[in-house]
């Protein structure tokens, strides 16, 4: 029942019983009235009769006296109460007002009759002393006769003061009565008014608000400062107290998931912190091995509970190649085809275990089958590679259930890493077309500068030698001019293919300018190098090049070889193999001329 019910009810009865009380006060109260009536009553009759018995005898005992002795005072006393003495009803009024009943006046007003029927007796015992008849007078007053009559006179006087006295002594005793039963009830009523009033202040203050409050208050203060290991008491009835407690239950439960809320607020904070530079530094790489050094650092702080690896797809073979890993994953090969996970032919999120039961890719190894996730690293031009996760063998690690298969930050990190591999690719792609040149795909003169310094930095380091060809076309413009420029331009392609097949390395063939190509050869005296230019030349004067269905002619080129230290330093090796390719076209083209000393030394 709730407080607000119990409380009603108390005040309720409460207010009844302090009515009760009041009316039974006010009633006893008015007993009491009655009862002090009763007793002014009584005195007042007990005033009123006490001169009744003594007015029936006044004359009898004048008369007597004056019989008696004779004496004048005593006649005159006689003949003045006599001549006083009124009619029965005036004589009874005082007590007919006192109270006196009818019936009772009836007995007293017999009781006077038969008194003042003996005033004839009297007056002949007064006349016959006066005739100083003594023994008459006498013997009249003190007759047997008279003293029946004055006894039965005396004895209605008694009964009716008898019966006074019995009806007053009823009415003041039923007073009484009636005035003590109406003080015990009021005290009882007060008893219990008191009672009650203690009840509601134990039982229900004490007990049921009290206690309750002063345990909620000491959780309230923890919970007010979020210390919300406090667990309010649970009270199940249902008043106030029950739903201040389930209040206060509810607060707790939102507080703790607040508070979990917010936990989880700051590691989604701190990991999209992890995201964003990670995302930074991978924009910074240049080359994909940076990039992969960036994913094996950040993955494993944004993802601590899988190890994984990030696979490359390898455009020459067709295959996915393991670029790093990180937690030591132990279930899928390191290289496998495009069909080998379905993940990568589906081209989203696959996932073979867990709650949704699906195919198993076949890169996964072992006899059982891992808790894993494919992510594809889907690019602008298809697929750039996959990024595999697995479930760490430590038991207490979360399964992919609870971190969820489409967890934000996996598929954020498999965005980013592709969105970096994109850019990477992107930009390689940007470089080898600016650092090629268009027409023969061979790495052109700026390409030429970064790769020239980066060799002959090392070989002045190593004290290794470097060699450098510097080749031209002969009579160039002849073919522009007589089949036109497409034709020329036929001609550069054709030396500069021949030029790649007749070399290891094709990327240390350059086209210097114009008709004019340089040949690197790191490692090479300049005696290997001038009979690798001889062979060159010797290809070159072999191919024949048509164009439109018409042949253009032989193509000659001639040839100026320089090495370092021999001919020259390491920093003017070029310069000194343009000198020597400049001489041996002044001496008639189609021929490999190596520097000389005096050229060095010039």
């Amino acid at each position: 029942m709730r407080l607000v019910t119990i409380t009603n009810w108390a005040y309720g009865i409460t207010v009844a019983l302090t009515l009760a009380s009041g009316t039974t006060m006010l009633l006893a109260s008015s007993a009491q009235d009655r009862e002090r009536a009763a007793v002014n009553q009584r005195y007042a009759l007990d005033r009123a009769t006490a001169s009744i018995e003594d007015d029936v005898l006044a004359l009898s005992e004048l008369a007597r006296q004056f019989a008696i002795n004779g004496e004048t005072a005593d006649l005159l006393a006689f003949q003045r109460g006599r001549a006083e003495l009124r009619p029965i009803e005036q004589r009874t009024r005082h007590i007919r007002d006192a109270g006196a009943g009818e019936d009772e006046l009836a007995s007293l007003h017999q009781a006077l009759r038969w008194a003042d029927a003996l005033q004839a007796q009297q007056q002949q015992a007064v006349e016959a002393r006066r005739r100083d008849d003594r023994t008459a007078a006498v013997g009249i007053l003190f007759a047997p006769e008279y003293e029946r009559e004055l006894d039965r006179s005396r004895a209605a006087v008694e009964r009716f003061q008898y019966r006074l006295d019995q009806r007053t002594g009823d009415e003041l005793r039923a007073a009484e009565s009636t005035a003590r039963a109406w003080r015990s009830a009021s005290e009882a009523m007060l008893a219990i008014t008191g009672l009650l009033f203690l009840f509601v202040l134990y039982f229900v203050f004490r007990r049921r608000v009290l206690h309750p409050v002063v345990r909620l208050s000491d959780v309230i203060g923890r919970l007010a400062a979020q210390d919300y290991d406090a667990e309010p008491p649970k009270y199940e009835r249902i008043d106030e107290i029950g739903d201040m407690a389930k209040a206060l239950q509810v607060f707790r439960e939102n507080g703790i998931e607040r508070q979990r809320l917010e936990q989880e607020r700051d590691v989604d904070r701190a990991v999209r912190d992890l995201l964003s530079r990670m995302t930074q530094r991978m924009q910074g790489c240049d080359t994909v091995a940076e990039l992969e050094t960036v994913v094996s650092r950040f993955v494993p702080k944004v993802a601590p509970h899988l190890a994984g690896c990030l696979f490359l797809l390898d455009t020459t073979r067709n295959v996915y190649v393991a670029g790093c890993s990180w937690l030591d994953p132990a279930h899928s090969t390191v290289e496998f085809s495009p069909f080998a996970c379905w993940g990568v032919r589906r081209g989203a999120a696959h996932r073979p275990s867990g709650d949704a039961f699906d195919v198993p890719c076949d890169h996964i190894v072992g006899d059982a089958l891992p808790d894993s996730v494919c992510l594809p690293l889907v690019g602008q031009n298809g697929m750039l590679g996959l990024l595999y996760f697995e479930r760490r063998d430590d038991t207490d690690r979360p399964t992919l259930d609870q971190v969820g298969l489409n967890d934000v930050y996996l598929q954020m990190l498999a965005e980013n890493i592709g969105l970096a591999l994109d850019n990477l690719r992107l930009r390689e792609a940007l470089r080898s077309l600016a650092m090629a040149d268009p027409l023969t795909m061979l790495p052109n003169r700026r390409q030429l500068d970064d790769v020239l310094a980066r060799t002959l930095v090392d070989a002045e380091r190593n004290g290794t030698p470097v060699s450098c060809a510097m080749i031209d076309i002969d009579h160039f413009k002849r073919f522009n001019d007589d089949h036109g420029h497409d034709a020329g331009d036929a001609v550069l392609r054709a030396v500069g293919a021949t030029l790649k097949d007749a070399v290891r390395d094709a990327n240390l063939v350059f086209r210097y300018g114009g008709e004019e190509f340089l040949l690197l050869l790191p490692g090479l005296t300049a005696d290997v190098a001038a009979d690798r230019a001889e062979d060159i030349r010797a290809r070159i004067g072999a191919m024949r090049v048509q164009y439109e269905g018409r042949d253009l002619g032989p193509v000659t080129v001639s040839i100026g070889v320089a090495g370092a230290p021999l001919h020259a330093d390491w920093q003017s090796v070029v310069q000194t193999a343009d000198a020597a390719l400049f001489r041996a076209k002044q001496a008639g083209r189609n021929r490999v001329l190596p520097a000389t000393a005096r050229q060095r030394v010039a």
